[in-house]
């Protein structure tokens, strides 16, 4: 880390807030100004969910880290101000989750984050 080197992503605080169900942690990496589109069944790629600045971003990580199932942080890879990565859920009832997300970084700090999301389907 040189002095005038751009402020690192922060990938361990990221394992700890997915992980630990801590969705202040998880908040802590987003800039004030960041934007997260959510895109699944049902958020679309014409529709996605869009969450703008941090108080929608904490409004949703609060409620996806509070509920009773499991996060996994799989993979993570930084290369230069671009963040990969995928995260495994399991819900007590053996339903799964799987996401990758995109994110751009300003100064160390998530400003635009898509993640793409899917999940088992019942058994018809």
């Amino acid at each position: 880390m040189g002095t005038a080197a751009t402020p690192a992503f922060d990938t361990e605080a990221l394992r700890r807030g997915i992980e630990g169900h801590d969705a202040t942690a998880l908040l802590s990496l987003y800039a004030d100004d960041a934007e997260l589109r959510v895109i699944d069944r049902n958020t679309q790629p014409s529709h996605p969910m869009v969450k703008h600045g941090r108080g929608e971003i904490s409004a949703m990580l609060t409620e996806v880290y509070g509920r009773d199932m499991t996060h996994k942080l799989e993979q993570v890879v930084v290369q230069g101000d671009q963040v990969a990565y995928t995260e495994s859920c399991e819900y007590p009832d053996g339903v799964r989750v799987f996401a990758g997300s995109m994110m751009s970084l300003r100064d160390g700090k998530i400003v635009d984050q898509t993640v793409l999301q899917a999940w088992d389907e019942e058994e018809k």
